[in-house]
């Protein structure tokens, strides 16, 4: 007779790991609702204080995904990779990827998900888009993935079942930092999708969960290690997260700074990062003409917006209105207050601080995401100056209350260097 559930949270609690079989055990009852939320509080608890050696790291990762459904895309004709943000203030750049990558021959199934405390969620942003779905069948993503190269969709709860309720008992029990989670709950759902290969885009700095290099490369390099194992190779590469990540933040905001991206122009922070990405994923998938070449084919695709027209073909295949996306300024939602705040204090400054996580607060404030017309403008950033009467900030809002409360959060975000 195997071990009680009691016998495992407590070789947990004193430190022993899990063998294949136990966690298998522990996910069934988690799935089908025999663990109680007290014995699984527990048992996440124990992970949270013990942590976890990596072969049962993997079976945590392995037995979550197998929990639910996995796709398959056999016979397509070109690599199959995808990637994944841990998440950021403005981090609007799968929008740019998926057809970046899908011109440079690459298909990109991107399962992907919502907002997650201060962090907006790629689905938020798409759904600024009036029609457009993102619960799409098997049948048609493969038929983005032939046509485009990519389909947005996203994880619905048939996709690693017992990641949900995992995640909501670590909300409840304060153990969502626990990194063997973490790394289970991110590969359980991505090793869903039908990738080959992943690329890990680890956001690290005060506008991400990791606030420190040295805990994003300890995850990512756990990530790489437990994707290897399941048979998806994978790479990891640290975004910055100590200022918001391009200008815009909020989904119809975000949404056109991709836009412009794709166009050519945009923000050349959020560009570069875009690059760097693409060019781990032609490494990672065997198409890299090396990194110099790789960059230069990536940025001429972006300067020529030659996936521009793949990412309005997408769009269109998933049920956005073609309207809109011929002509998306007019289309995509908008606030009823549009308001700038100007630099009033001193005849000409440099910025030299923009905390991301005051101006998260501040589209939050506004209601962001989920009102998706309003978010703020970043026209100021570390690097540059501004002269008295110049804006710094273009705020969205549907209220004036809103738009006060995000006035006093971006005072606060903002530092200025007189010069």
């Amino acid at each position: 007779m195997g071990s009680s559930t009691r016998d495992l949270i407590q070789a947990k609690r004193d430190g022993h790991a899990l063998d294949d079989a136990d966690v298998k055990r522990l996910v069934g009852g988690i799935v089908d609702g025999s663990l109680p939320d007290l014995e699984l509080g527990a048992l996440l608890m124990a992970l949270q204080w013990q942590g976890a050696e990596l072969e049962e790291t993997v079976s945590w990762t392995r037995a979550m995904r197998d929990s639910g459904r996995i796709l398959t895309f056999e016979g397509l004709d070109r690599p199959l990779v995808d990637k994944h943000s841990t998440g950021g203030v403005g981090d609007k750049v799968t929008l740019v990827l998926a057809p970046l990558a899908s011109a440079l021959g690459m298909a990109m199934p991107t399962m992907t998900g919502r907002s997650l405390g201060h962090t907006g969620g790629t689905i938020d942003k798409l759904l600024a888009m009036p029609g457009l779905r993102v619960d799409l069948t098997e049948s048609e993503v493969r038929a983005g993935l032939e046509n485009e190269g990519f389909a947005f969709f996203e994880a619905g709860p048939e996709f690693a079942p017992a990641d949900r309720r995992i995640y909501a008992a670590r909300d409840r029990t304060a153990t969502v930092p626990c990194l063997p989670m973490i790394v289970s709950s991110i590969l359980s759902k991505k090793l869903c999708s039908g990738s080959e290969s992943l690329v890990l885009d680890v956001k690290v700095g005060r506008g991400a969960f990791m606030h420190s290099k040295e805990l994003a490369h300890e995850l990512g390099e756990a990530l790489v290690e437990v994707a290897s194992r399941l048979g998806c190779p994978a790479r990891y590469r640290l975004g910055g997260m100590d200022q918001p990540l391009g200008r815009a933040v909020g989904s119809s905001l975000e949404f056109l700074e991709a836009l412009a991206c794709l166009q050519g122009g945009g923000p050349q922070d959020l560009r570069a990062h875009v690059i760097e990405l693409a060019c781990d994923m032609l490494e990672i998938s065997g198409l890299s003409e090396g990194r110099i070449k790789d960059r230069a084919r990536a940025g001429a695709i972006l300067d020529r917006a030659q996936a521009l027209e793949r990412f309005g073909a997408a769009l269109i295949r998933q049920g956005a209105d073609p309207a809109a996306v011929e002509d998306p300024v007019e289309a995509l939602p908008r606030a009823s207050i549009v308001q700038k705040m100007l630099m009033e204090d001193h005849d000409e400054g440099l910025i030299i601080d923009l905390d991301p996580m005051l101006v998260a607060q501040a589209a939050a404030a506004l209601g962001s995401p989920g009102d998706p017309a309003v978010g703020v403008e970043c026209l100021a950033k570390p690097g540059e100056v501004r002269s008295r009467g110049e804006p710094i900030f273009r705020i969205h809002g549907n209220s004036r209350g809103s738009v006060a409360l995000a006035v006093r959060r971006l005072t606060e975000a903002i530092k200025i260097d007189v010069l």
